[in-house]
């Protein structure tokens, strides 16, 4: 059995990050952050504790992605989704977000745990092919004007 000086140890260690989240009312208000969400967000974990995360989305709460975890909270269920977050210094990121829900003996839900993973490379390398695609899909009608 592992003891909780070494999870600690591996929570930390971990390149994701980590949060856990207690429910109260419609709040998921978060008690732990590891080091790496830290330096994914740039918020120290005492700026962070006993707040709601959504602090992360700034102003950008109408995405796609957001409505699925609301969802998926409300139904106590896990989910992953894509998000676009802000740092504290105001710059955007692209967080694969994992949410899992967390129940006690009787079954009933206590905490959510949160895994933040920084996918910004990978959703601006999307972003650049769909633009070359739509580029090229202009270059091929401009010329097929040209030959009509």
């Amino acid at each position: 059995m592992i003891n909780a000086k070494l999870l600690q140890l591996v929570i930390d260690a971990s390149n994701d990050g980590i949060v856990v989240a207690e429910q109260e009312g419609d709040d998921n208000i978060l008690i732990y952050a590891n080091a790496a969400f830290e330096r994914l967000t740039g918020y120290a974990r005492d700026d962070i504790l006993y707040q709601d995360c959504r602090f992360l989305q700034g102003k950008d709460r109408d995405q796609i992605g957001l409505a699925a975890i609301r969802q998926a909270i409300r139904k106590s269920q896990p989910c992953r989704q894509i998000v676009r977050n802000y740092r504290k210094d105001g710059s955007p990121f692209w967080n694969e977000l994992s949410i899992t829900p967390v129940f006690n003996e009787s079954d009933q839900l206590t905490y959510f745990i949160g895994i933040q993973k920084n996918v910004t490379e990978q959703v601006e390398a999307r972003q650049r092919i769909r633009d070359l695609e739509d580029e090229v899909a202009s270059l091929k009608a401009e010329l097929a004007a040209l030959k009509g």
